[in-house]
């Protein structure tokens, strides 16, 4: 643990030192090329003094990621960390209005894109160039005005290393990225992840079980703490090997793991349902990997995976979000669970699974005011109390969602815990599982849907009058899928060709609602907030559902009448969600 501790020690100075030691070792292999600890280092040295150079970026600045998984995102980050500056990694699939949000809370001076999203920028670029934003693409040449070109900038740059002079200031608190969650604001919002917390991902790295010999296999993407803290940066620590993919492919993981001689691999639920919904090959068993390192993996879907590829797996789920202040890790192997009860870790990261009201959206309070802990085996809402050794840092920009997270008055008056927004439970023997996601946020293909931000969008048809979004569950699928319960504009009717036009514009293809239910007036509580635990209880089901039921068709670019041959080829999974 001295590293840790050690002060202002950060995960660049360990990649500096690693770089040193080991200077030939491989540090990063994409689709063929090797690129050594100590070549990283000098790429990362030649993109600092460029953005130093052109960008006018200093110690403190925040600059904006946008591009996929590549080399070029490593050394981007650790040449930003050699002068100091913090990356907000804005997800690839955000577009728009969320695209403008993510760049502007933040409050970044510059934003570098990669040329194949050159032309997401081009479109919000007046609003970037009147806020007068530094925009880079990567590449030798650009004919945008308002967007200069960077490769070349970097390939002229010397490669000598940076004086540490530039980042005298940073300290273990100081922000080291920005990674963004979706919540009930609708929009994206800017999670502040410091250097301490990247040190907190390599720790549950190292408990996993990864050593300086392993290779890890990252095909996740690098704009999510997963991709970037749990496969990146925790890999450094180690001085072991990266496999970078610039996207999961199902068919290509295990040819990928052969080639490179693989040894570790990262999932989330859904990346482990498709690699067992491949057709099955005889070296389906034909590989070196010897640890799986995720979250979101169902019981069934872990038996399987393990009966198919391979016994000696040894699968390590774990439960953590990216700005919380507690995660757990399931070092003992129970299939399903998340973790267990230690009490060693309860002390020094106290929690509590509470009862939730799931109608009211709000803890279970007593005659006193205060919450009430879960039984065991009873589902409860996760809080964990917010302490100097386990605090929240909050969300850049935004103190009124910061607050929503903070609960208080738990167990006594003035007490002061993080709203996880997830439901768990603790079996008879201490282990803990995941249940399910409360509030306005659903999850589906690996990816935080914010239900308002997708309302806000079905809202701008000219059609729809009001939409409540929800999520629902589909068999075989992990997560929830986007349906919205929508009402009329007077007069209007449904307009199933303008209205997927609107959501495939404006929305990524996992938050896009695939079933629309079109109702008279939608139900609300008290406090104006809208029903929900009904509609999700219904589903999308014919049979179930009264109200006119649509069906988004990507194929034919509109939303078709639902039909029980559609529910029914859904259900058999010929109709691929």
């Amino acid at each position: 643990m001295g590293r840790y501790q050690k002060e202002n020690y950060t995960i660049l100075d360990c990649f500096l030192d690693t770089a040193k030691k080991n200077p030939d070792k491989p540090f990063v292999v994409f689709e063929g090329q090797t690129y050594s600890y100590s070549e990283a280092d000098r790429l990362s040295s030649r993109v600092g003094r460029s953005l130093w150079e052109h960008a006018c970026v200093r110690e403190g600045d925040v600059v904006a990621l946008f591009l996929g998984n590549e080399p070029s995102y490593l050394w981007l980050w650790l040449g930003l960390a050699k002068i100091g500056c913090s990356a907000a990694l804005l997800n690839s699939s955000v577009r728009a209005k969320s695209l403008l949000h993510c760049f502007s809370c933040c409050q970044a001076r510059a934003l570098i894109v990669s040329a194949e999203l050159k032309s997401a920028v081009e479109e919000v670029l007046p609003t970037l160039r009147e806020q007068s934003v530094s925009v880079f693409v990567l590449a030798q040449a650009c004919g945008t005005e308002g967007v200069e070109s960077l490769a070349d900038k970097i390939a002229r740059a010397s490669d000598e290393p940076l004086s540490p002079a530039l980042r005298a200031n940073v300290t273990l608190r100081s922000p080291a990225v920005y990674i963004y969650t979706s919540g009930t604001t609708g929009l994206p919002k800017a999670a502040v992840v410091n250097h301490q917390r990247l040190w907190g991902a390599s720790c549950i790295q190292a408990i996993a079980g990864v050593t300086a010999q392993d290779v890890i296999y990252v095909c996740l993407p690098l704009y999510h703490t997963s991709g970037f803290a749990l496969g990146f940066t925790a890999t450094i620590e180690r001085g072991a090997t990266v496999v970078l993919k610039g996207k999961f492919s199902a068919s290509q993981f295990w040819d990928d793991c052969r080639k490179y001689d693989v040894t570790v691999v990262q999932y989330i639920g859904e990346t482990m349902r498709y690699l067992c919904s491949t057709p099955k090959r005889d070296e389906d068993r034909d590989h070196r990997v010897r640890l799986a390192i995720g979250n979101g993996a169902r019981a069934d879907v872990w038996r399987e995976f393990l009966h198919r590829f391979g016994d000696s797996i040894r699968v390590t789920e774990l439960y953590a979000s990216t700005e919380g202040n507690i995660s757990f890790i399931n070092y003992a192997g129970k299939i399903g669970a998340v973790g267990c009860v230690n009490l060693l870790h309860r002390r020094a990261f106290p929690y509590s699974l509470i009862k939730y009201d799931a109608e009211r959206e709000e803890p279970v309070r007593d005659h006193r005011g205060l919450c009430v802990e879960a039984a065991k085996g009873e589902t409860g809402l996760l809080v964990s109390r917010i302490t100097k050794v386990a605090p929240f840092s909050g969300y850049m920009g935004d103190l009124q969602q910061t607050e929503k997270k903070r609960l208080r008055d738990v167990f006594q008056e003035g007490d002061l815990y993080f709203n996880s927004g997830d439901l768990l439970r603790i079996d008879q023997h201490n282990f803990i599982y995941f249940q399910d996601r409360v509030g306005d946020t659903f999850r589906w293909k690996g990816e935080n849907v914010a239900t308002t931000e997708v309302s806000d969008v079905l809202a701008m048809a000219d059609c729809i009058q009001e939409a409540n979004v929800y999520g629902v569950k589909v068999s075989g699928h992990e997560g929830r899928i986007g349906m919205a319960a929508v009402t009329l504009k007077e007069g209007a009717q449904f307009d199933p060709i303008g209205t997927c036009g609107q959501v495939t514009s404006y929305l990524p293809a996992y938050a896009r609602p695939r079933f629309i239910r079109i109702q008279d007036s939608l139900e609300i509580t008290g406090t104006f907030k809208q029903m929900k635990v009904k509609l999700v209880e219904e589903g999308f089901s014919p049979d179930t559902v009264s109200d006119p039921l649509y069906f988004l068709d990507e194929k034919e670019k509109s939303y078709v009448p639902m039909t029980r041959q559609i529910y029914n080829s859904i259900e058999s999974k010929d109709i691929k969600l």
